[in-house]
Formats: structure tokens, sequence, C-alpha cells
């Protein structure tokens, strides 16, 4: 299954089973995935093959969010699936993680294994809403 493919299945259970008015975002560069107007949040979506308690997410995006959510009055959301569940954070409410940085693969898609370096931090689950 392609990582598209997972963050639509994700999307669709989403908005099946608990945020009705979930819809895409514009633009193949928005920097978050999805939004509800009723809930007023912009979320970013990541899929996961293996879980980890601590969930990487990247400074660049979590910035993004932030300054999006501060500019439109909206609540920045960082949901996340793994094999365990599915995990989703108000990045507003939460202490702003520490920053480190690591060799990462470039990107999830296609593949592409060339690594470069990004700064991440980690949100703990402990933190965040659970879904199944």
């Amino acid at each position: 299954m392609s990582w598209k493919n997972n963050e639509q299945n994700l999307f669709e259970h989403l908005k099946q089973n608990y945020i009705s008015d979930l819809n895409w975002s514009e633009g193949d560069y928005s920097h978050h995935d999805c939004y509800s107007l009723q809930l007023k949040c912009d979320i970013e979506l990541k899929c996961r093959n293996k879980h980890y308690d601590g969930l990487v997410i990247e400074k660049y995006k979590y910035d993004k969010l932030l300054a999006r959510a501060e500019s439109h009055n909206t609540i920045p959301v960082y949901i996340c699936q793994t094999p365990k569940g599915i995990f989703a954070f108000n990045l507003a409410s939460l202490e702003e993680p520490s920053w480190e940085t690591k060799g990462m693969p470039k990107t999830s898609h296609f593949n592409q294994r060339q690594f470069v370096d990004k700064v991440v931090g980690f949100l703990h689950i402990d933190k965040s809403k659970s879904y199944d």
C-alpha cells in the first residue's frame, strides 16, 4: 500500500467515524493535509509502519501548523496512525518538543531513500487523544 493510500484511508476513516466535515486542503504544497470548519482545526496526517511511544514531527511542519493556526484562528492538530492506533495531538495545548537534527529519508513517497538532515521533535502518545 502506498503512502498516499495510507493517508487517504486514514482521512476516510476519520471522516466516516469522527469528523464528518473533514476536507482535503487545496494545493499540492499545503502545510496541512486537511481541515474541519466545524472543529476549526487544520490537520497534518501521518501514517507510520512502526509504532513508537514518541511520534516524530518535523519542526518545519510544526512551525507551519502553528503559524497558520495563529493567523487563521484555528487549532493545529497532528494525527499519526501506527499499527497500535490513531493518535491526535492538539499542538496548541502541548509544550513545544525538544528539537534535534536527525538523518531521515528525504521523503516518504515513491520509495526514495535519499537521506537528509531534518530537525525533528517527538510527541509522546500519553499527550494524545487516541482513536480506533
